[in-house]
């Protein structure tokens, strides 16, 4: 099964392993581990294999212990994907905090920001970035200090 793990023969295959599968389930520990089997397909196949998972488990087992193992995936899947989000969004909403706040001491200070390097302020995602010219921002006279770093590098040259 695993040969066929990432290949489009698997969703071909999975009919033909139905003796298989009733084995794994038959065993004293098979519900777990035909639940780690589909979980694997799951995470691995495409639709076909989906649908061809789905198939094999209803000639193993019951209507609802099908739905049982399906479901109970999908919902693991759903809650990483709403842990990734969550995570994602944090980081978009870091970045985005300290990019406004880079415009946001540049207002103050009196630097000029044309539209161009504004939104390049704000599209960066990169929290490294952001705090060098956060840090550069407080300091600098010129824009270009701030996201090229020549004065904050001569300045450390001269101390």
């Amino acid at each position: 099964m695993l040969r066929y793990g990432r290949t489009g023969e698997l969703a071909r295959e999975l009919p033909e392993w139905v003796g298989l599968f009733a084995q794994v389930q038959a065993a004293p520990e098979g519900t777990e581990q035909l639940r780690v089997v589909i979980r694997y397909l799951l995470w691995t196949g495409d639709k076909a294999v989906h649908d061809s998972t789905g198939q094999v488990l209803h000639s193993v087992l019951d209507e609802q212990r099908t739905e049982e193992l399906m479901r109970s995936y999908g919902e693991e899947l759903i809650e990483q994907g709403r842990q990734q989000g969550l995570a994602q969004g944090l980081a978009q909403g870091l970045s985005r905090g300290r990019a406004e706040g880079i415009l946001r001491i540049l207002n103050i200070r009196g630097i000029h920001v044309e539209e161009g390097v504004r939104q390049r302020i704000l599209d960066c995602t990169d929290v490294d970035t952001l705090d060098s010219w956060f840090d550069r921002a407080l300091q600098s006279t010129s824009l270009s200090e701030v996201l090229d770093g020549e004065a904050h590098a001569s300045r450390r040259k001269d101390s």
